[in-house]
């Protein structure tokens, strides 16, 4: 696989196309960044968003959800969407406010996973996505969970990234009217302190790779 992106027709850029990325290491740094996709299929003629976890492998996505799910078992061509938030942007006019953000799409077909060891590698890198450590500290899912979890993967070949950072884009006659402020307001994502269950029956510690959650 390439390091660049290969832009195909649905995944070129044209809007804002200054912000769209080309490497591949881009791409996977803003896939890696998040926590939930939003998975969109096509049911009956009619679109269907589906936000779900994921996790990343070399050069495939991997999705889970219910096997009873039509959206799921009958899905072919996908797109799938990340976004993550890193500022609100503050402009001296409202036409230009804006968002510093990462995104990602990903266009393709669904595959749907078949091989044991392969499924099992996929919720593998789904849970380590939310919640890095935890497969080999918690049960792994057995036969009944397995039977009813649906494994997807999606090649990545085809995917598009867009990228803003810095400061407000306004006017020149705003910023030498010098009467709004402007500037970026920055999110910064943070965990909280650990809650334990109500219903754990003895006192446990928690465990380091939750306390140490990056």
């Amino acid at each position: 696989m390439t390091s660049q992106l290969s832009p195909t027709e649905r995944s070129t850029i044209r809007r804002g196309a200054k912000r769209a990325r080309t490497e591949r290491s881009d791409l996977h740094a803003t896939l890696d960044a998040g926590l939930v996709c939003h998975l969109a299929v096509v049911v009956d003629g009619s679109p269907r968003v589906l936000p779900t976890g994921y996790g990343r492998r070399g050069e495939t996505l991997y999705l889970h959800g219910s096997t009873g799910a039509r959206s799921l078992r009958d899905a072919g061509e996908v797109c799938v969407s990340v976004t993550n938030v890193d500022g609100v942007v503050y402009s001296r006019s409202m036409m230009h406010h804006s968002i510093n953000y990462r995104s990602a799409v990903v266009h393709g077909r669904i595959r749907h996973v078949e091989d044991p060891a392969e499924r099992w590698e996929g919720l593998r890198v789904i849970a380590e996505q939310l919640a890095p450590g935890s497969w080999d500290y918690a049960r792994r899912p057995n036969k009944k969970e397995l039977a009813a979890t649906a494994v997807l993967a999606l090649d990545l070949t085809e995917a598009a990234v867009k990228i803003r950072t810095g400061d407000p884009g306004d006017d020149t006659e705003d910023v030498e009217a010098n009467e709004v402020w402007a500037g970026v307001l920055p999110l910064h994502r943070s965990w909280g302190t650990p809650v334990p269950s109500a219903d754990l029956i003895a006192e446990l510690p928690v465990p380091e790779h939750v306390l140490r959650r990056p």
